[in-house]
């Protein structure tokens, strides 16, 4: 830690590094690889989002294809959909843009998504090859964390990781991927007892629990590594929404060794990682 506090955990130029990373990989085995994405609906911020991730993927060198369905598509129509892209030989990567419309199971639709294409490691099946190590296909903002954890070059092996969250897709794959580098994890949730006393232990430290600000400066260990996965809107100067993390930034950043910002940390890295499991896919033999 220096004088002026912890050293920032940069996502977004990890992210441009893997990005350049994957592109190089493409272009060395001379391959292109293809993401398919599921928008159900019209809603014009999905479709601004869904336009974004095409323009990220292009500068890769992914492929990408979006299967637009109705508002009124309900699950047979767009687990349909999923089905269609799983048996089709020339598609690798499929992912499905959220939210669902109501009344359609998400973790149902997701759950069908055939495992080697999951690239966003969502289907139940991809979470749990996490436990044998197959980290390639694990869900992408576990990894996206696992990978901003590496960076600060915290030994894990041995070390006391403390993850405040326990979300089927973030907070429990992350525990599992720390269980694996022999780290000695501890999972909390809303119902765990005192957890300034667990938090203030450990050298790793994730906030996943989506509450604004819960980690303050006297939560944390001296010198902890402290990666904030949480994004809440909130009404910020002037009444203005702003995005904020779980971690109480400018208070714990005079505490903390390693600090990710909200927004510019795990969120650019998730992105990273969805396309690196694109990149994945597309070269599996």
């Amino acid at each position: 830690m220096t004088s002026a506090g912890a050293v920032l955990i940069d996502g977004k130029a990890l992210s441009e590094s893997t990005r350049s990373t994957l592109a190089e990989r493409l272009r060395a085995a001379g391959r292109r690889a293809r993401l398919d994405a599921i928008l159900v609906g019209d809603d014009k911020a999905a479709a601004i989002y869904a336009e974004n991730q095409a323009r990220t993927c292009a500068a890769v060198g992914i492929d990408y294809v979006l299967h637009r369905l109705p508002a009124g598509a309900r699950f047979d129509d767009i687990a349909g959909r999923v089905l269609l892209l799983n048996a089709a030989d020339d598609v690798r990567a499929i992912m499905l843009h959220l939210p669902l419309p109501e009344g359609v199971d998400t973790e149902r639709v997701q759950s069908l998504i055939a495992p080697e294409k999951d690239v966003e490691g969502v289907n139940p099946a991809n979470i749990g090859n996490a436990v044998y190590g197959r980290r390639s296909l694990v869900p992408c903002t576990a990894l996206a964390t696992l990978e901003m954890i590496e960076w600060t070059r915290t030994p894990l092996r041995g070390a006391r990781c403390v993850i405040v969250g326990a979300s089927n897709i973030v907070g429990k794959p992350i525990a599992v991927l720390l269980m694996r580098a022999e780290a000695t994890v501890i999972s909390c949730n809303k119902y765990t007892k005192d957890l300034a006393s667990l938090t203030r232990t450990a050298d790793v430290l994730v906030a996943a629990a989506g509450v604004p600000g819960l980690i303050t400066a006297e939560m944390v260990k001296p010198g902890a590594a402290v990666v904030d996965v949480g994004i809440n809107r909130v009404p910020g100067a002037g009444g203005k929404m702003v995005t904020v993390g779980d971690v109480a930034f400018d208070d714990v950043r005079r505490v903390a060794g390693f600090l990710s910002p909200v927004p510019g940390g795990v969120g650019p890295m998730t992105v990273a990682m969805l396309l690196r499991n694109c990149v994945d896919a597309a070269l599996r033999v």
